[in-house]
């Protein structure tokens, strides 16, 4: 029996998308800050994506894992999700404080790989959390409130690393091997932010508890053999995935080139400035944080805006326009030397990163059944990592061997990926679920 929801306040929905701030901070310091500490303990620039291989695993392998077990979790004092994602927030608040004083390079690699299951962990579960709590008419406000969420947390994250930058970083000497003392402080705050903001939303808003059918399953699952309860969600993950709805697969096309292409931009816009500016990697890193600066106030500023945008011109347009923006963004980029003018681009990237941490969660939230929105999610999940994964492992030789080690065609390679997924988008039609009907 499907449960009846109510409909929320802006402020309860609010309150319950706090805690994604904090995690969205951390993924702002991956996004903006782990590859400069890459090269700071001495990475060559060609080993840049395949140190970066612990996000796409560690998300392959724990986002579905934990959708499916949150699935088939209840406490009435803790919830369904919350436990999860609570974990995963002191996971990632450990490795936060721990990132800066590594040491060493294969120290570093290490504590990424830990930080990535403790950030995964927190972000698979909070993604169903909003598709638990919200009727279908609030589901697009849910979901671009999160996105506003993910544009204030690695706006935070970026704007942390430029002030203690210009406040620390001005006169220090890099010395190889070693992570100068301005960019402590940003992880720092990262720890506190983490844990601080998922416990707002842990102690504000309650989950809606499962119908009689859902927990005598759920009770059911509990009295098996421990064997057979940790072979569950294996199971569970291989049903789903054949039982996926074809707007899935179609989605995982697009994010084929899109994530592929934003983790090129991640690893590279550093390196780009060190080419094209004629910076240090220190004045480097600043340069990158205000890029990213920029484009999460764009997004803050826009992810609400797309709600109404999408309801008048449909979920796929919007995306696949967004994304054409963002192809365009990277494709100037590399040609201009000013380090204000460049930040222009940013707003039509900033506008796209609205849409990506959007639109496409609103869309499959639409067309999965409710009782499997955890392990759905979680495949959505996996469908950003296994790009990135795939990145990993191929975009070192194509840098070094068919890019001539440029980080400008690097960009201008992602730009052109950014095309392909934006021609894709234009087939993401939403038709009908197995468990309602939607239209676009």
């Amino acid at each position: 029996m499907k449960i009846k929801k109510p409909s929320l306040t802006f402020w309860q929905i609010f309150n319950m998308n706090v805690g994604f701030l904090g995690i969205q901070y951390s993924f702002g310091l991956q996004q903006t800050a782990i590859n400069p500490i890459f090269l700071y303990l001495g990475a060559p620039e060609e080993m840049l994506p395949i140190l970066n291989i612990a996000g796409p695993v560690t998300g392959l392998i724990i986002q579905p894992i934990i959708g499916a077990m949150s699935d088939k979790t209840w406490s009435p004092k803790w919830g369904r999700r919350k436990p999860y994602f609570l974990i995963g927030a002191i996971i990632g608040s450990i490795c936060l404080f721990a990132f800066p004083t590594s040491p060493v390079l294969w120290f570093a690699v290490g504590l990424l790989w830990i930080l990535d299951v403790g950030n995964n962990m927190a972000m698979e579960p909070y993604r169903a959390f909003v598709g638990d709590k919200l009727p279908e008419k609030q589901l697009s406000l849910g979901y671009q409130m999160q996105s506003l969420f993910v544009g204030a947390g690695i706006l935070l994250a970026n704007g942390s690393i430029v002030l203690f930058q210009y406040l620390f970083g001005g006169e220090s000497v890099e010395v190889a091997g070693e992570i100068p003392k301005w960019l402590y402080y940003s992880f720092y705050i990262g720890g506190m932010l983490s844990i601080a903001t998922i416990l707002w939303s842990v102690l504000k808003t309650p989950e809606i508890p499962p119908s009689d059918e859902e927990l005598a399953e759920i009770n059911h699952d509990k009295s098996q053999p421990f064997s057979v309860r940790v072979a569950k969600p294996f199971k569970e993950i291989g049903s789903a995935i054949k039982e996926m709805p074809s707007f899935m697969w179609k989605i995982g096309a697009v994010y084929l080139f899109q994530w592929y292409a934003l983790f090129i931009y991640w690893q590279y816009i550093t390196p780009l400035f060190k080419l094209t500016m004629g910076y240090s990697t220190s004045e480097a890193a600043s340069q990158s944080a205000q890029m990213s600066l920029t484009y999460n106030i764009v997004t803050m500023v826009v992810a609400l805006a797309l709600v109404p945008l999408t309801l008048k011109y449909g979920g796929k347009k919007v995306y696949a326009y967004s994304l054409v923006g963002t192809a365009l963004a990277l494709f100037t980029i590399p040609f201009i030397t000013d380090s204000l003018l460049v930040l222009a681009p940013m707003v039509l990237f900033g506008i796209g990163w609205a849409a990506m941490m959007g639109i496409p969660y609103t869309m499959v939230s639409k067309v999965v059944p409710q009782e499997r929105r955890g392990v759905y999610m979680g495949i959505l999940n996996m469908m950003i990592v296994i790009p990135m994964g795939i990145e990993t492992l191929t975009f070192g030789p194509i840098y070094k061997y068919l890019l001539g080690g440029s980080a400008i065609n690097a960009i201008l390679f992602a730009g052109g990926f950014f095309v392909i997924a934006a021609l894709l988008a234009m087939r993401l039609n939403v038709k009908k679920a197995s468990a309602e009907a939607v239209s676009e």
